[in-house]
Formats: C-alpha cells, structure tokens, sequence
C-alpha cells in the first residue's frame, strides 16, 4: 500500500466517531483487528498497536494490503 495511502485509511478509521473496531490485514495473510483508538499510534507510513493482551503490533505501508471494517458473522437459528 502507499504510504499515503496507509496514512489516509488510517486516519479516517481511527478518527471515526463513534469508533468501530476495524482490521489491518497484512500482505503475509495475517490480520491486526484494532479494538481501541487510543492504543494505535502511526506516522509517515509505520504503525503500533498495542492489543488490551499487551501483544504489540507493528506494521508499515510496504507490509499492509487492505484496512477494512470489521465483518461481522451472523448465524441464524
């Protein structure tokens, strides 16, 4: 992803309000879900979060393919 790009999406879920969980998914296959606005920090195309597990995430815009809403599952009775 751009480094523009990144720093935009970024930007535009963090600052939602209300805030919604929203997921950073990674060009390895793996997904960050962030939960919590104030544990995110980013900058020129580099991010941490830190999960409520105290896991830390770090990711940049060469390593991010897609930064999305969180989808949620529904199943019916």
């Amino acid at each position: 992803m751009l480094a523009e790009n990144f720093d935009q999406s970024l930007r535009g879920f963090h600052r939602r309000r209300p805030f919604r969980p929203f997921l950073v998914e990674l060009v390895s296959g793996s997904t960050v879900r962030i939960e919590h606005p104030e544990a995110l920090v980013y900058r020129a195309g580099s991010a941490v979060y830190i999960a409520a597990n105290g896991e830390i995430h770090l990711f940049d815009h060469e390593g991010v393919s897609r930064i999305s809403d969180v989808v949620e599952s529904t199943q019916s009775a």
